[in-house]
């Protein structure tokens, strides 16, 4: 049986600890990222890393493909360009926690009116020196809908009982073609 070169130890532990039945937790260095070896490190999903160390707050911006950035703010999620939008208005370096909740529920709250799927309420998890805090329900900018009542129906009583097809025909009026400046 031939083998291969000899594999990093980095590879061993993770090898290892994938094949226990225990869960292990590898931690890298540059950036100190904690991954879960239990599913071989697959998240698939964006997430927003955010935390203190001895060099101050830091906030990430993690993608499903493993790219990372390290940012002042961001929003991930079907609403985050509205949210985003809110963000890079009104974002200040060294803002008070009571303005920087403001800008936050003002961004969440964009981002949940500008895309159904967004939710309907603001959530906010504050993370300083001395622990994290999970703020519930800051804000909640939609209103369940309230039904009249019950909707009763059988099978088969929505029949279709006729069906016409008009093609509307369409005429180009104007085109224009506009260039659009970048730096």
């Amino acid at each position: 049986m031939e083998r291969g070169p000899p594999k990093p130890s980095s590879y061993l532990r993770t090898e290892g600890a994938r094949h226990s039945h225990e869960r292990h937790l590898v931690t890298t260095e540059e950036p100190r990222v904690t991954v879960d070896v239990a599913n071989q490190g697959h998240v698939g999903a964006s997430l927003v890393v955010g935390g203190v160390d001895v060099t101050g707050p830091q906030l990430y911006s993690v993608h499903p493909h493993g790219s990372y950035s390290r940012l002042p703010f961001t929003a991930l999620g079907s609403g985050q360009d509205a949210a985003l939008a809110v963000l890079e208005d009104r974002f200040q370096p060294n803002m008070t926690l009571e303005a920087a909740q403001g800008m936050l529920v003002e961004a969440i709250t964009a981002g949940i009116l500008g895309d159904l799927g967004s939710g309907g309420s603001v959530d906010a998890c504050v993370i300083t020196e001395t622990g994290a805090k999970l703020l519930r329900t800051l804000s909640s900018p939609t209103k369940p809908i309230e039904r009249p009542g019950q909707y009763h129906f059988a099978p088969g009583t929505t029949a279709v009982l006729s069906k016409t097809v008009v093609p509307l025909p369409l005429e180009l009026v104007e085109e224009t073609v506009q260039t659009m400046e970048v730096e």
